[in-house]
């Protein structure tokens, strides 16, 4: 099915947001900017939204951030947050953090490889290697697997 990559962002984000989950708008976006840059961000939302453990107390300790297999569909903006603020971290025990990449390019900082379990965050990133796809899901709109589609709208409460 394809949806304009507002729509199909401001759908996930609502179904969120009633499901109560906080950054329910960045996730959204997030989400959106995954699928259009041809990632499976809606395979990993769902994932995660079958997940017992949605949060944690990110504590740096002297590795860096262990995230204790938490979702970073969920964490993600917080700990982008934290390396605007405390600089560079090495994650450890990561899952979907793949989620990470749209907002360390939002933010312009360096993102080790974020399909490896573990990996750092930090640095700076010098260009936008994605613009050009966002440009083109703008125009284009963005096509989503109908049966992921269906199944998140089905869990929505």
């Amino acid at each position: 099915m394809k949806l304009a990559l507002q729509s199909c962002e401001d759908r996930i984000a609502s179904g969120l947001a009633a499901r109560g989950i906080a950054d329910a708008g960045e996730i959204g976006w997030a989400c959106a900017w995954l699928e259009a840059c041809g990632y499976p961000g809606l395979k990993m939302l769902g994932e995660a939204l079958a997940d017992e453990r949605r949060d944690i107390e990110l504590a740096r300790d002297a590795i860096g951030l262990d995230l204790a297999n938490v979702s970073c569909v969920f964490l993600a903006p917080r700990i982008v947050l934290d390396v605007e603020k405390r600089g560079r971290v090495f994650l450890r025990n990561v899952r979907h953090g793949l989620y990470l990449l749209p907002f360390t390019v939002r933010a312009n900082i360096g993102i080790g490889c974020p399909v490896d379990p573990a990996f750092a965050v930090g640095g700076e990133r010098t260009k936008n290697p994605y613009a050009e796809k966002i440009e083109l899901a703008t125009r284009d709109g963005i096509e989503v697997d109908d049966g992921l589609w269906s199944l998140l709208e089905a869990a929505a409460p």
